[in-house]
């Protein structure tokens, strides 16, 4: 693989702090002797249009800065490249939850920076929804209105924005109605508050939704929250804050490379924290194993 890294910096992550990122990660780089380029994000579409542009130039490594929703759409742009750059992550966004699986750090810059220049390559599975990739989760239900709550808060991050969006949300949110397949086999009809379709383990700013997850081993994981009253919903939260919610009567899981899920209406889902509106009522989502390398840490 080349040393021509191409960074990708979205400065509005993180609320804003990801422009804070820009000089000590360019600095970091360079000083390990990589031939280094960037570009900023202004718009939407931004990130995916400078990762695709400098692959086509050729350089071996996109970096992207910023957090989960940057990092899926870099990924896509790789991925739809049919390139094997690799991808390079420095958390600066609010969840970051990817680099938690990978073992990559949240706050130290020269350490990621290290990981890029001389850490190894893993190839991880991603996930294929509709006309788009995800890389560490995908959301239905519960999970997206908490989303869009998130989005009037701000001054909060992380797992804090998650819980405090999760609690406003507990008592109001009302679920919704899927029929659910997992490699060919029915779950038949059912009431629900939330299923996550996880690549990695964790998501909502840390939280550990599928901690049995492995990024590589072409599955992925479905978590299923029945729907129920608020003394159950809180007993589930209560339960996932401390990584024990599979051991909830309502809560499940199925472990496919194919899912398909057939709502009543073309639902609104997450991809990376990313929103998202349905084409159709019915929805495909399959494993693609091993597509796409990323720097993680070195093993001791």
């Amino acid at each position: 693989m080349n040393d021509r890294i191409f960074v990708v910096f979205n400065p509005h992550a993180g609320k804003g702090r990801g422009a804070q990122f820009v000089a000590p990660v360019l600095e970091a780089l360079s000083a390990g002797g990589a031939t280094v380029e960037h570009g900023l994000t202004r718009s939407p579409g931004d990130e995916a249009r400078l990762a695709r542009a400098a692959v086509e130039r050729g350089f071996g490594r996109i970096v992207a800065v910023g957090g989960d929703g940057t990092w899926g759409n870099v990924g896509n742009a790789i991925l739809d490249s049919g390139q094997p750059a690799e991808l390079g992550l420095i958390p600066g966004g609010t969840g970051c939850d990817l680099a938690k699986s990978l073992g990559i750090p949240a706050r130290d810059v020269h350490g990621c920076c290290q990981i890029i220049l001389d850490g190894s390559t893993r190839a991880i599975d991603v996930g294929r929804i509709e006309d788009k990739h995800f890389l560490n989760i995908a959301g239905f239900g519960y999970d997206v209105a908490v989303l869009e709550d998130s989005w009037s808060v701000g001054y909060l991050e992380g797992s804090l924005l998650y819980l405090y969006c999760a609690l406003r949300q507990l008592g109001s949110y009302r679920g919704f109605r899927v029929e659910g397949e997992v490699d060919g086999r029915s779950l038949g009809r059912r009431e629900m508050l939330m299923v996550i379709v996880a690549n990695a383990r964790i998501f909502g700013g840390g939280f550990k939704v599928a901690p049995w997850a492995e990024v590589d081993d072409g599955r992925l994981d479905a978590v299923s929250f029945a729907n129920m009253g608020l003394a159950g919903r809180v007993s589930a939260l209560v339960r996932l804050l401390l990584g024990r919610h599979t051991s909830h009567p309502r809560v499940s899981r199925e472990a496919a490379s194919r899912l398909v899920y057939r709502f009543e209406a073309p639902p609104t889902y997450e991809t990376d924290g990313e929103w998202n509106q349905a084409r159709g009522n019915e929805l495909v989502i399959e494993a693609v194993p091993r597509a796409l390398r990323v720097r993680v840490p070195r093993e001791p």
